[in-house]
């Protein structure tokens, strides 16, 4: 017997300029971030539906970021690349989502960022 394909997610808000087709390699790394030329590569662990945005820890190979946003079709995932752009004084458009538009798990590549948040900075150093 035959299986139906998956359902494919819902296709991403007309509006929305943060997830352009990636042809940015996916980065395997056992750290939160590391440096591709002038870019930044990092691996998150969303929250969505948070109180507050915000920035926490790293949990071992991610680094946590909350979003007040609700997970439904990529907005908490929009809330983060918007709040995130603030965070690392880049426009918008200067973030890439590489995986993770629909999930929790996710890699953004953020593309010369003025500003490096403290808990990033010390494992930038390391």
């Amino acid at each position: 017997m035959a299986r139906k394909p998956k359902a494919t997610p819902p296709q991403q808000a007309p509006d929305a300029e943060i997830e352009e087709p990636s042809s940015a390699p996916r980065m395997k790394m056992n750290t939160p971030c590391a440096w591709d030329g002038d870019t930044l590569v990092v691996n998150i662990l969303g929250t969505p539906a948070a109180k507050r945005d915000a920035i926490g820890k790293t949990k071992g190979h991610q680094l946590k970021v909350s979003v007040t946003a609700t997970p439904v079709a990529g907005k908490a995932t929009d809330h983060m690349v918007k709040f995130l752009a603030e965070e690392f004084d880049v426009p918008v458009k200067a973030i890439t989502v590489v995986f993770g538009r629909f999930n929790v798990n996710k890699q953004l590549r953020i593309l010369a960022p003025k500003k490096i948040p403290a808990v990033l900075a010390k494992v930038l150093e390391d």
